[in-house]
């Protein structure tokens, strides 16, 4: 299988699994992330999402070989039915999704990390925008991110030179949330995610959808969004046991419901 897809405690864990080519993506392997994608938004026992890279690499992104092959899919077909719904099931997906950038993530595979609501990078992994080195334009919503993250001069640059950006350099410009020191990767990786699994996910998920409106809306339409989501979080069972613990003073026990 191209993907690895287990859920744990809570954590749906997608692992791009084909190590050999660097998790480089063919249709099989985009096709199973769908599937993993839809299973874990479906499974309520399911907190938080984890994607992460088998081996060496996160992803080098498109195998270029299927991309040129007579009959592979084209260009139109990889866009239109491998990321672009990739893309969509993560931004849409009401849990927090995280992406452990362990190595390389080029291309699609650097887009497919930044569409996802966190990223923390081992210290050794990179981020390139490898589209221009073959004639391309970024896919994958990397116009849309990268600029969002990093500014529109910033992420030109990186579009345009394909420059290689170490883990450290992109928590600098805030492209990614942390990079984090070999040494404390696993046991600062696993604690954060932990942590978020134990959290109230209804909450959460409204918190993702009111930053994701407020890239398009007016403050006073922020406003209504925020009454409105706030509203539901407050008819939410973790919102009773947040209360409830915090009078008795006491860690709450979130059910994510």
């Amino acid at each position: 299988m191209e993907i690895s897809f287990e859920i744990n405690q809570g954590i749906a864990w997608i692992k791009l699994n084909r190590p050999e080519v660097y998790n480089a993506f063919n249709r099989s392997m985009a096709l199973q992330m769908q599937a993993a994608l839809d299973e874990a938004a479906l499974d309520e026992a399911v907190r938080v999402v984890v994607i992460t890279g088998n081996g060496k690499a996160f992803s080098a992104g498109q195998d270029l070989g299927e991309a040129v092959a007579p009959d592979g899919p084209g260009l139109e077909r990889i866009l239109s039915e491998h990321y672009n719904p990739i893309i969509k099931k993560i931004s849409a997906l009401a849990k927090p999704v995280i992406a452990l950038v362990n190595g390389v993530a080029a291309g699609a595979g650097a887009n497919i990390a930044l569409a996802c609501d966190i990223v923390l990078a081992h210290e050794q992994a990179s981020f390139i925008q490898a589209f221009s080195k073959i004639g391309l334009i970024p896919d994958s919503g990397g116009t849309y991110l990268l600029p969002r993250l990093i500014g529109s001069q910033k992420a030109l640059a990186l579009m345009m030179t394909g420059d290689r950006v170490s883990a450290a350099e992109a928590e600098r410009m805030n492209m990614i949330y942390k990079a984090v020191p070999a040494e404390d990767y696993d046991q600062v990786t696993n604690a954060f995610i932990s942590n978020l699994a134990s959290m109230p996910t209804k909450a959460l998920a409204l918190t993702k959808q009111a930053v994701q409106l407020s890239w398009f809306q007016s403050m006073d339409e922020q406003l209504e969004t925020e009454l409105k989501l706030q509203v539901e979080a407050g008819n939410t069972a973790d919102f009773k046991e947040g209360v409830q613990a915090f009078l008795e003073k006491r860690k709450p026990n979130f059910t994510g419901k």
